[in-house]
């Protein structure tokens, strides 16, 4: 394939509206001197600011901390133990977010950072007040630069590797593409270090068994994941709608790289985002309780608009905020379906109120919708459930 052959499937990246990139260990700091690889970092940051420029919503998965503060800890090479771990991070993870601050700021970029643990993306209250703070990073223009709160996170609540934590922060929200950057240049048929015959992969569509049998072990000593863990972060970005794309990251400008026809690995997404996350709402999730709503409301989910408290009439059933609920006429006919921003309590508060009021009437500023539009789908024309199912 050629290099211009290869800048058409390069468009997922410099299409896409939101963008998670993940930075390996080894990429980030130097396996031999225990240094943060600065000169690389600022060619990454031109990429990042770049991207930003043109009106791309970036996240940054940061590997590194172990890797940079064990050395500043005076602990010694090879495996360490999982407090010894936690202690290099807690070293590491300051003198990490100071450089991330430092080379975005110079592009005039505001930064924050956000540690997580695998609590946080399962535990569903955890997981929505993870989700708002990145929004709200988000739409301030900020770049959220991530890692996995290797701190506090004991070994049975742990990703154990930034690949699948990327992957799951590009679900959480909707990203569009998911780039793993790392000391290889993608997927291979076998190990190209040891066979010669192995080709290349330039694009995979669906992870069979066959794919998966061609991971292999960790790359790297300082990291913990390999390709197999990759693959996996690519079945969760997937079945999310998201592309991603392996990639070599020892280079100049690496996304630059990639946007140039660089060699990778693209796992390709047959459906988008919002599509998976609608037919994830209407088809998955077990409504908790109805929403009553007028005339004037229905007629604005027609439009596509989000569903207001002015426009809702009575609530029914017992629910929690971020849980699935019916959105009905008062005869009783399904005209939507949607995740709920207010729990069945506090949305009767506000029921037929103006958005201006709730703070007033709640004592918390909470959203100006009861269900956002991208939370929201409409269903058939016609649908009628009896409303005590």
């Amino acid at each position: 394939m050629s290099a211009d052959e290869r800048r058409v499937p390069a468009r997922r990246l410099t299409q896409a509206r939101r963008v998670v990139v993940k930075i390996g260990s080894a990429l980030l700091v130097d396996q031999a001197t225990g240094r943060l690889n600065r000169h690389w970092l600022e060619m990454l940051a031109a990429d990042l600011a770049r991207m930003h420029a043109r009106g791309q919503q970036v996240l940054v998965v940061s590997s590194g901390a172990i890797a940079l503060g064990r050395r500043h800890a005076g602990l010694p090479a090879g495996r360490l133990k999982l407090e010894e771990s936690q202690a290099a991070a807690a070293v590491g993870q300051i003198r990490l977010a100071h450089a991330w601050k430092e080379v975005l700021e110079h592009h005039g970029l505001k930064v924050a950072q956000v540690l997580l643990t695998l609590d946080d993306t399962e535990q569903r209250r955890r997981y929505l007040n993870a989700r708002s703070t990145f929004m709200t990073l988000l739409g301030l223009g900020v770049v959220p630069v991530v890692n996995e709160n290797d701190t506090v996170a004991t070994s049975e609540i742990r990703y154990g590797d930034n690949d699948r934590l990327a992957a799951r922060v590009a679900q959480m929200l909707a990203a569009d593409c998911t780039v793993l950057l790392s000391d290889v240049d993608g997927l291979y048929t076998s190990d190209p270090g040891r066979d010669r015959e192995a080709v290349h992969l330039a694009e995979v569509t669906d992870i069979s068994g066959r794919i998966v049998a061609m991971a292999g072990g960790p790359g790297s000593a300082d990291g913990s994941g390999g390709m197999s863990t990759k693959i996996e972060a690519a079945r969760i970005a997937l079945a999310a709608g998201c592309h991603l794309c392996i990639a070599r990251g020892a280079v100049a400008h690496p996304l630059q790289a990639i946007e140039n026809g660089a060699r990778c690995t693209w796992f390709v997404a047959r459906q988008s985002p919002l599509a998976v996350r609608k037919q994830w709402i209407s088809g998955t999730l077990r409504p908790a309780g109805d929403l009553v709503i007028d005339a004037g409301a229905a007629a604005a989910l027609g439009r596509g608009k989000s569903l207001l408290p002015a426009g809702l009439v009575e609530v029914r059933g017992r629910f929690d905020r971020g849980d699935a609920v019916r959105i009905v006429d008062g005869r009783g006919v399904e005209l939507a379906r949607g995740l709920c921003a207010y729990s069945s309590v506090d949305a009767a508060r506000i029921a037929g109120r103006r958005s201006a009021e709730i703070e007033s009437l709640l004592g918390w500023r909470g959203r100006a919708e009861i269900v956002p539009r991208d939370d929201l789908v409409l269903m058939p024309s016609g649908q009628q459930e009896d409303a005590d199912d």
